[in-house]
């Protein structure tokens, strides 16, 4: 959060939206008042018609042709003012670096000592440098700095909030060094020791809130001395000292990329050099010297590019916030606003952009750029006229991963890239010039205002825990030379491999490998620089490709073709000779894994088994995070997988039984459509239903029925949901016109499906008034036979002068929902299931989560359907999700921070909604908010009404929501970021209950879905019952039978003026109160108050008051048999 704008943003405006056009503060302009105020001008008729200005044309063409709408343009400008400097500041900071500058003349000089002699050095001050190996030749002494320089971005205005910093450039004198100072380290080490002595003379001073040492970039050859003004401005800026040689000091050809600097006997501390070995090239190590010596020219070279260019002022601000939000711009290897703003100058010089254009257009040719060019496959340079003496391209081809040349053609400025960061920033120009380009979204929000953190933008995160295993890959690689290049930085040598082996073993997979280093932390100036293990664990991402990401067969080169070999030397035993169904004998890799659940995990496996094999990293090292959510909604054992198996058989058994009822003979009227309106049957079921087959001796049998009923003496039967279907019966002139006749007819066709499904397919039924259950496979399936004309035949009124009018009734409305919208959503969800296939499983852990935090009365299961269906049709700025963790990750987020109060929540099933039908949906929405639900969902077929969220969520249960939602996904983002500790992510699916007045605690055996509780219960109750789903005839069980349900229902019956209920319907065992405060105030008395209240006297009148101890005995009585105890706690409120 603190590296976005949105930390500098909600400083100032307390919605999450940026203010369009000020909005922020007209709160204060809103008022004109006393003298001084300013008055609105009276305007002439003839300025009112003034013909707009040049000026004023060429601005509206502009946002006509480039922004989707003027909003787009406001919103814009309405950011760069919050992001920017404001003058005051400024002057602030100059001040401050006014004063720093006369200080560093003071410091007094030292004497010459050896390098290796660091006792002048007072106690107080470590060197922030790990000299390894410690001696090296050379002489020190300090002297003041020959002058101070302020480069970077501060001086060209391109400073973005919320992180100030001004980069100081301070010249090291020409007499502190001597010949060969490029070598071994030694110009590295004598700019630490500079810095310490300037450091432990400005901690005395008292002009400095802070004085603290830290790595440029991470890079540990580049310590940089950090300083902060005193007081309550601590905060607003921070400035970087850098060390730089004085110029012409070093001979540049000394560092071209093909160069030796760092010499092996030195690094290995060896007495001799081995006669006849070759030096190998270390151009890390020279870049870094390098990049010292240009720092001046950089900034000239800059100010010229930004002369008469206003727009790559904004331009550059803009992409810094787009580089911030997804974590590009931090850490080792990172895409910094400086490489930006050369970059932004490179496309300056070939003319890609030119000076007429505005911040946005910058913005957008940048991202056009970079999705369009591979700088790691063809680099590019900023020299103009190159000297044949240069290196070429190809020189920096070699020693770098990704390239990219300074005007001087000696420094490339993505030295410390790896090739799968730059991979990742062209995936996010790729992706950001898509959302640009497309009308239906708001590609402010998603490009500038959304922040994509690690774990919410990559289906499966790994940390590497413990980074010092990184040792034994180098050796395992060979990487010696690429060690002495970066000092011993064993990780930054690695890192690259790594990544590339990954990146090779999940080719088809994983569209991005990126990895992510957190930048390392400053660090006080007495204390040792921190060593290259105190990084923290590293952390890699994995962007899938949802139709190959699961499969279990890597597939390679025929068993005679060369490469055959590399694919075995690859995959290690792994890989074994397989024939194929056309005949061909490969090598192949199969994946064990038997559930859907455990296919998604095959890139754990792969990853594990590659950098054991490859790169030594034993597999306790390695903390993978890509399902630790689904344990919540696993049912019995462990191996069954999380029920996306068995929501497929419940699917095949509905689909032979729809066939069934299409074909059934002898009914009077042909059935013309089946329709599924079961969660189970939009693969969204939290728990799905399980093949039964009841045991008699459980249950008390009704011979006379072919019944069974719960017995009173054994634990309640399990629960057997029944799978609601709507049979839609063909139109006649034989159906009545009368409501009550419709539903004797109905029942009647009741009565002969149930008859007709007996005598034609054998299944068990049991008909009913309103519906029909089958027995099938083991399923209860319950049909409902729909007339089309019904819901109108139910609206008729007529008018006490005899007219018969149309209106909607509760009833007709209700019909309605069950017979036309939810079929309709039902088979949307489930075709955007078969696109997306997390999509269900996706659903069922947030309705788990809703469930668990004892909402799940609060809101309607369709309601969550659709969120989450509004997270895979509208993922921008991500992808869609491929895993169902990563989904829930973003399902919280959207809770918490989706704007409900101002934006309706549009979901365009089907793509049934056109970019016109958005912005009339959003007017309308505006113009009725007041009578609409608080939570507003759109979708094509139901774009006014929000049928899904009309009675519930009431405001205060989405409050509630929102902030266990919020809560929630901090705490688990924390635990998923920490692969040191454990990571108990059950944690938020447990409600906290210190909320609750009262608390009902029920008795484990007569809650039937026990076995669903978040923490599986010890032992659990024989619930009568076989896992069967071959019996055909048996004795018809127990269905749709909760007695949890029941008793809340008559909770809610008797007491729902007085108090609100809350269960987790998923196994809780306990029953949550919370009392509602209007109902404590003292009524009057009248015989119409008097149900659950006393009679007392108050100010000598007669009120009455809930009595609240006779209610909770009402609630022990009512659950007689059910209830264990009930827990009032009475500290909550007096009677």
């Amino acid at each position: 959060m603190a590296g976005s704008p949105e930390a500098a943003e909600e400083a100032e405006a307390p919605g999450r939206e940026p203010p369009a056009g000020g909005a922020a503060r007209s709160g204060k302009r809103a008022a004109p008042s006393g003298p001084g105020a300013l008055q609105p001008t009276k305007l002439s008729r003839a300025e009112l018609y003034k013909p707009p200005t040049s000026e004023e044309l060429s601005q509206l063409k502009e946002t006509e042709d480039l922004f989707h709408s003027s909003l787009l343009r406001l919103q814009i400008e309405e950011l760069l003012k919050e992001v920017t400097l404001k003058e005051t500041k400024k002057k602030k900071i100059d001040t401050f670096l006014h004063e720093i500058n006369s200080l560093l003349s003071t410091i007094p000089e030292t004497s010459e000592t050896e390098l290796t002699d660091q006792a002048w050095l007072p106690k107080g001050v470590k060197v922030p440098f790990l000299q390894v190996p410690f001696s090296v030749k050379g002489k020190f002494r300090f002297v003041p700095p020959a002058e101070l320089k302020v480069v970077g971005s501060y001086l060209l205005g391109t400073c973005i909030k919320p992180e100030i910093n001004v980069d100081v450039a301070v010249t090291m004198p020409r007499e502190i060094f001597q010949d060969k100072d490029n070598l071994n380290q030694r110009y590295h080490r004598k700019r630490a020791l500079y810095l310490a002595h300037i450091a432990q003379h400005f901690s005395k001073e008292k002009l400095f809130g802070s004085v603290k040492f830290a790595y440029m970039n991470s890079n540990h050859l580049k310590p940089i001395l950090l300083l902060r003004p005193q007081g309550k401005d601590e905060k607003m800026v921070t400035v970087r000292i850098h060390a730089c040689p004085a110029p012409g000091l070093f001979k540049p050809s000394r560092f071209y990329p093909n160069k030796n600097n760092v010499r092996t006997a030195w690094f290995m501390e060896q007495n001799t050099p081995k006669e006849g070995a070759t030096e190998p090239p270390t151009p890390h190590y020279n870049n870094s010297i390098l990049c010292d010596t240009v720092l001046l020219s950089h900034l000239h070279f800059l100010s010229s590019a930004a002369t008469d260019f206003p727009g790559m002022k904004d331009g550059l601000a803009l992409l810094k916030v787009w580089l911030n939000q997804r974590q590009l711009s931090k850490g080792l290897g990172l895409f910094s606003g400086f490489s930006v703003s050369m970059l932004v100058a490179y496309l300056l010089m070939t003319c890609k952009i030119i000076k007429m254009m505005s911040g946005y257009q910058v913005l957008r040719s940048t991202l056009q750029f970079l999705a369009t060019t591979d700088l790691s496959v063809t680099g590019i340079s900023l020299a103009k006229d190159m000297d044949s003496s240069l290196p070429v391209l190809d020189d920096f081809h070699q020693a770098f991963e990704v390239v990219f040349v300074d005007p001087s053609g000696l420094v490339n400025l993505c030295a410390d890239m790896t090739a799968s960061k730059y991979h990742q920033v062209q995936f996010e120009a790729k992706r950001s010039m898509e959302i640009l380009d497309d009308r239906m979204v708001d590609g402010f929000q998603a490009l500038l205002m959304t922040a994509k953190p690690m774990l919410r933008a990559f289906d499966h995160v790994f940390h590497l825990k413990h980074v010092s295993k990184l040792q034994g890959t180098c050796k395992k690689m060979q990487l010696l030379n690429e060690l002495m290049d970066w000092g011993g930085n064993y990780m930054a040598v690695a890192l690259p491999f790594v990544v590339s082996l990954l990146a090779c073993g999940l080719a088809r997979r994983a569209l991005l490998v990126p990895h992510f280093l957190p930048q390392i932390p400053e660090w006080p100036i007495d204390a040792e620089p921190p060593k290259h293990k105190d990084v923290g664990p590293l952390m890699f991402g994995l962007l899938f490709d949802p139709e190959f990401a699961a499969s279990t067969l890597e597939k390679g080169p025929q068993a005679d073709h060369p490469e055959a070999l590399d694919f075995r030397t690859f995959w290690g035993e792994k890989s074994e000779l397989r024939r194929f169904q056309d005949g061909s004998i490969c090598e192949a890799v199969v994946w064990e894994a038997d559930t859907i659940c455990q296919k998604r995990l095959i890139p754990e496996q792969i990853v594990r088994h590659l950098l054991k094999l490859h790169a030594d990293i034993p597999e306790s090292s390695i903390c993978y995070t890509g399902a630790l959510l689904e344990s919540v909604i696993r049912t019995g054992q462990e191996a069954s997988g999380t029920g996306e198996e068995a929501m497929v058989s419940v699917i095949c058994s509905y689909d032979d039984l729809s066939r069934k009822l299409w074909n059934l003979k002898e009914l009077p009227l042909t059935v013309t459509a089946v329709q599924g309106v079961h969660p189970a049957l939009r693969y969204t079921d939290v728990f799905p239903p399980i093949p039964m087959k009841p045991i008699y001796s459980s249950h008390t049998r009704m011979r006379t029925k072919n019944l069974l009923l719960p017995s009173e003496e054994k634990p309640c039967p399990a629960y057997i949901a029944p799978l609601k279907i709507i049979c839609h019966m063909e139109g006649s002139g034989q159906w009545p016109q009368d409501k009550e006749a419709i539903k004797r007819i109905k029942a009647a066709f009741h009565l002969q499906l149930a008859e007709l499904l007996q005598q034609q397919h054998q299944l068990v039924c049991r008909p009913a008034v309103t519906h029909t259950d089958v027995y099938k496979d083991g399923y209860v399936f319950r049909l409902q036979v729909a007339y089309h004309r019904e819901p109108l035949i139910l609206k008729e009124v007529v008018t006490p002068e005899g007219m018969l009018k149309y209106q909607d009734t509760e009833e007709s409305r209700q019909l309605e929902l069950e017979t036309l919208h939810l079929p309709y959503l039902t088979s949307s969800l489930h075709g955007l299931q078969q696109q997306h296939p997390v999509f269900g499983s996706t659903c069922r852990l947030a309705k788990r989560w809703v469930s668990a935090q004892l909402l799940s009365d609060s809101i309607s299961e369709e309601c969550v359907d659709l969120l989450v269906a509004f997270l895979f049709l509208h993922p921008a700025p991500f992808t869609p999700p491929s895993s169902p963790q990563v989904g829930f990750l973003r399902f919280l987020d959207l809770l918490a921070t989706f704007d409900w109060k101002n934006n309706p929540l549009i979901v365009n099933l089907n793509t049934g909604l056109t970019d016109s039908d958005c912005t009339e949906i959003k007017n309308k929405f505006v113009a009725a908010r007041s009578r609409l639900p608080v939570m507003f969902i759109a979708t094509p077929k139901d774009q006014w009404s929000s049928m899904w969220t009309q009675e519930r969520p009431s405001a205060q249960i989405l409050q509630r929501l929102l902030v266990l939602a919020s809560e929630s996904l901090r705490t688990l983002e924390e635990q998923l970021m920490d692969p040191l500790h454990s990571q108990d992510v059950k944690m938020v699916f447990r409600p906290p209950l210190d909320f609750y007045d009262v608390l009902i605690h029920l008795n484990p055996n007569q809650i039937p879905r026990h076995l669903e509780s978040v923490d599986r219960p010890l032992k659990s109750f024989s619930r009568g019952v076989v896992k069967n789903s071959t019996a055909v005839k048996i004795l018809f069980p127990v269905v749709d039978y909760d007695p949890v349900q029941c008793y809340l229902q008559e909770l809610r019956d008797a007491f729902s003026d007085l108090a609100l209920f809350f269960y987790d319907k998923h196994g809780g065992e306990v029953i949550a109160v919370l009392w509602k405060p209007l109902s404590f105030q003292p009524q009057p008395f009248k015989v119409s108050n008097v149900k659950g209240r006393m009679v007392t006297t108050l100010n000598n009148e007669l009120v009455c008051v809930p009595n609240v101890e006779a209610i909770l005995e009402d609630f022990e009585i009512l659950g007689e048999g059910l209830v264990k105890s009930v827990e009032a706690r009475t500290e909550k409120w007096t009677i």
